[in-house]
């Protein structure tokens, strides 16, 4: 759990710096955890479902399997998507520190600490 806040921190920091010189606006963990909390409309759950989804279909995409390691392994069958938002969620109140950090590495570290992958 520390290696993971520890990269969400870095990853926060990081991503500070570039969005600072490129006045690029990203959704915080804090911002995404408002939609995601309490769904009251359809159109919050989506965009709550969509943004979490895009994160880790992203993480999918463009990991190169011969060159890295796999970080989240999602084992089958998998929980649903509202309980792991739900998970998520928990776990961003539950750390603060978090709360103003890019929110796609809040989920992937989030999604790295849920899903670990065994050691092969």
């Amino acid at each position: 759990m520390k290696k993971v806040l520890a990269f969400l921190i870095a990853f926060g920091a990081f991503s500070s710096l570039v969005q600072a010189q490129e006045k690029i606006q990203v959704l915080s963990t804090q911002e995404l955890v408002n939609v995601c909390k309490f769904p009251a409309s359809p159109d919050s759950r989506s965009y709550c479902i969509g943004y979490t989804t895009a994160i880790y279909d992203t993480y999918l995409a463009t990991r190169h399997p011969q060159r890295a390691k796999p970080f989240i392994c999602v084992k089958q069958p998998a929980p649903t998507r509202d309980d792991v938002i739900a998970d998520f969620v928990k776990f961003a109140q539950g750390n603060p520190q978090v709360a103003d950090k890019p929110a796609s590495g809040t989920v992937l570290g989030f999604l790295a600490m849920r899903f670990p992958c065994g050691k092969k």
